[in-house]
């Protein structure tokens, strides 16, 4: 088929749920392409526009690709400074991913929420690491993906778009396909990916507050995130959803979806999560009965409830929910001052009004839905991003 000419997308943040990992990390794998770089390319680098053509790669990883001679420009391998003229036919051969690569298919248990042809939503359990690293070559949900479905190692992080930390349960979505993959990055950046969660915090929560503060490296701890200066902005929306011995039981809703983003907000407002090895108090410093149910918790007491999203194939919105697991739930029935803590009933007006915001000073608050709209209250059972331009792939 003769190479397609793209219209470049329209550039987008990437959060750090589907961040860009250096090229010694991940080099996703694709089919191999042709494209004619269109007028508008005069003068791009050339890695410069393959990132525009391919936004949910990173940079870092194209130049590895360059670099790897996986990428020419008129049939001769070029560097990645190399500015393009318009006109030229680029030839794009991604690389297979190697930490992928690396994972063997295992027969670990999924608990599907979800399964189509392009997409897979799951209900992750507290414990299971997502991807293979350090530590956690085995045992993965990329080593249970790839026995459920083999050709998920052609897919970036075979078809992860966003993570949840290894002690945090609840609901993902997975791309089978990599038009799928992208058009989730897409959504995800452009905040059209609905997340919510449940947790329970140590201390005292009045009303909804928004944090709105910026998340990066801690300054001398760097296995922690922390609230900095000049860190990546970070948006969550909590709501208290009933009282607890010592500790609150609440909602929060992502707007961003940085590193360990509920866990650095909520303890840097005063109100760290119950089991938080990282981050939470130490057991010497809560109630004996508080300290005791946290630590038969054993873990962060967080849950991914909600997901909702656009299909990526015809844009139809789904909607997902999960129930508190076990553990949680017992450990709110331990905490709760009467025979159950339950949720103060929501009133529209109440589900509309903006919180007061907590850090930075407030700025209008992004969607947490999809462009089509996602009902406040989601059914207990699964009942938007059209797929880029693509090129001619052989």
């Amino acid at each position: 088929m003769p190479a397609a000419s793209l219209t470049p997308p329209a550039e987008v943040e990437a959060d750090d749920d589907f961040g860009a990992p250096g090229p010694d990390e991940d080099a996703p794998a694709a089919e191999a392409f042709d494209a004619i770089a269109p007028p508008a390319f005069a003068g791009a680098r050339v890695d410069q526009a393959i990132a525009r053509w391919l936004p949910e790669q990173s940079r870092a990883r194209l130049q590895q690709w360059i670099r790897d001679g996986r990428v020419t420009v008129d049939g001769r391998t070029v560097r990645a400074s190399h500015r393009l003229h318009g006109g030229e036919t680029l030839h794009i051969r991604p690389g297979i991913e190697p930490a992928v690569l690396a994972a063997q298919p295992e027969a670990i248990a999924l608990r599907i929420v979800y399964e189509d042809a392009s997409v897979l939503v799951i209900d992750k359990p507290a414990g299971l690491v997502v991807h293979p690293g350090a530590g956690h070559a085995h045992g993965t949900l990329v080593n249970a993906l790839l026995h459920h479905d083999p050709a998920a190692v052609a897919l970036p992080r075979a078809g992860i778009v966003h993570r949840l930390d290894k002690d945090t349960s609840g609901l993902m979505v997975v791309a089978r396909t990599i038009t799928a993959h992208t058009a989730l990055v897409r959504a995800l950046a452009a905040r059209q990916v609905r997340r919510v969660y449940q947790a329970i915090a140590c201390g005292r929560l009045a009303a909804p507050t928004r944090v709105d503060a910026p998340i990066g490296r801690h300054p001398t701890q760097r296995t922690r995130m922390a609230v900095v200066p000049g860190g990546r902005p970070a948006l969550t929306d909590v709501r208290p959803l009933g009282e607890l011995a010592g500790a609150i039981w609440v909602e929060c809703r992502l707007s961003t979806g940085r590193t360990h983003q509920i866990r650095v907000h909520l303890a840097s407002i005063g109100l760290p999560l119950l089991g938080d090895p990282v981050y939470g108090p130490r057991p010497g410093r809560l109630p004996p009965a508080l300290a005791a149910v946290g630590e038969r918790l054993g873990r962060q007491a967080l849950h991914a409830v909600e997901l909702g999203f656009a299909h990526p194939d015809d844009g139809r919105p789904l909607e997902f929910r999960s129930a508190l697991p076990e553990d949680i739930q017992a450990a709110i029935d331990a905490l709760a001052p009467s025979a159950s803590a339950r949720p103060a009933p929501r009133s529209p007006a109440a589900a509309s009004a903006s919180p007061p915001s907590v850090g930075r000073s407030p700025r209008p608050r992004a969607s947490t839905g999809p462009a089509s709209g996602l009902s406040s209250v989601l059914p207990d059972t699964d009942t938007a991003c059209d797929p880029p331009p693509r090129p001619s792939r052989h």
